[in-house]
């Protein structure tokens, strides 16, 4: 009862935090926070079954849903790599390892990396280039731990260092990722709730915003090409409650039905639910079904789906593979592969 009343106890304050930062909800809110990289999901398995993923956090993809859920791993190490083409021909790609370290518990780190491929410069003037190419990159690089407080409940945290920049401008900022993993007696099922990307403000620096000004425009009098700076904004990233339910429908011999279901609550959108469905044979091959975004405001997520193969070398070593494919609607569908091993 202790251990129920302080998940409880996790997820209200987790929520209250969520709130504070969302009084006005009478607008979606939509593109008035920075780093807009940091939502699009990791992990073939988790966008196969529409990101309904806070509960399902047992392996090393939990560092971006749920960190609360690697303490659950049984392996002794994890590394991984995902990649995506975004919308728009644009790079994304997710890498992560841990170590599990018995009693103490374990540590991991996360990359995420997202690049716009180089294009000319344009102006009034020369609208087929100027000569010059710009580019724009986001990263984030995290370092986070997680322990199992009692056999069924677990806590996890990750700090992460964000950058974005475009061209000669760049912006910095720091988060940190929160979440609980607790496996109920009813049926073992799971009860996830976390808090990412709770954090600094973002705002752009850099020598794009230097220009010559005159005070009195008067080319003849008084000071001229004075330095100046433009003064760009201060956004919040992008700030996410999660909860989310899991639980195996149908586990024989062979055959593994799992469910989940997410509810998430973010700070520059209206609420939505994810769901999904995974299917797996002698935890060797599985096929997974979701859909996202579901009540979302003006969303075009919807249908996602994907499999993925676990093959175990040995006791101590499994590679895997996944692929996963989401729908959006009038805009391309996205793929994302993932490779990794477990030893």
């Amino acid at each position: 009862m202790k251990k129920f009343i302080f998940t409880i106890m996790t997820f209200a304050l987790c929520l209250s935090a969520v709130n504070y930062a969302q009084l006005d909800r009478s607008t979606s809110k939509v593109g008035t926070t920075a780093a807009q990289f940091l939502k699009i999901g990791a992990g073939a398995r988790a966008i196969g079954m529409g990101g309904a993923y806070t509960a399902m956090s047992n392996d090393i993809y939990s560092v971006y849903y749920n960190p609360a859920g690697i303490a659950h791993t049984k392996e002794g190490a994890q590394v991984t790599f995902n990649h995506a083409e975004w919308l728009a021909s644009i790079s994304y790609d997710f890498a992560a390892a841990s170590i599990n370290l018995e009693e103490f518990g374990v540590l991991f780190m996360s990359l995420t990396s997202l690049g716009v491929p180089e294009d000319k410069v344009r102006t009034f003037e020369f609208p087929e280039g100027d000569g010059r190419v710009w580019d724009a990159s986001s990263l984030a690089i995290g370092i986070g731990f997680a322990k199992k407080l009692t056999e069924n409940f677990a806590i996890g945290f990750q700090a992460k260092y964000i950058r974005e920049a475009i061209w000669n401008t760049s912006a910095n900022g720091f988060a940190l990722d929160i979440g609980t993993y607790y496996i109920t007696p009813f049926n073992d099922l799971v009860i996830g709730a976390s808090v990412s990307n709770f954090g600094s403000k973002m705002q752009l620096d850099g020598r794009e915003l230097l220009f010559n000004y005159d005070p009195n425009d008067d080319p003849d009098t008084g000071p001229n090409n004075v330095v100046a700076r433009y003064e760009s904004g201060k956004f919040d990233i992008p700030l996410t409650f999660r909860i989310g339910l899991a639980m195996d429908v149908i586990r024989s011999r062979y055959i593994r039905v799992t469910a989940a279901v997410d509810a998430t609550h973010p700070n520059d959108n209206t609420e939505y639910v994810n769901s999904g469905l995974e299917v797996g044979y002698d935890e060797i091959i599985f096929l997974r079904a979701g859909y996202k975004s579901l009540f979302l405001r003006d969303s075009e997520q919807g249908l996602t789906f994907g499999g993925g193969l676990n093959y175990k070398f040995s006791d101590q070593f499994a590679v895997f593979i996944n692929y996963g494919w989401a729908d959006y609607g009038r805009l391309e569908n996205i793929q994302f592969v993932d490779i990794g091993m477990k030893f």
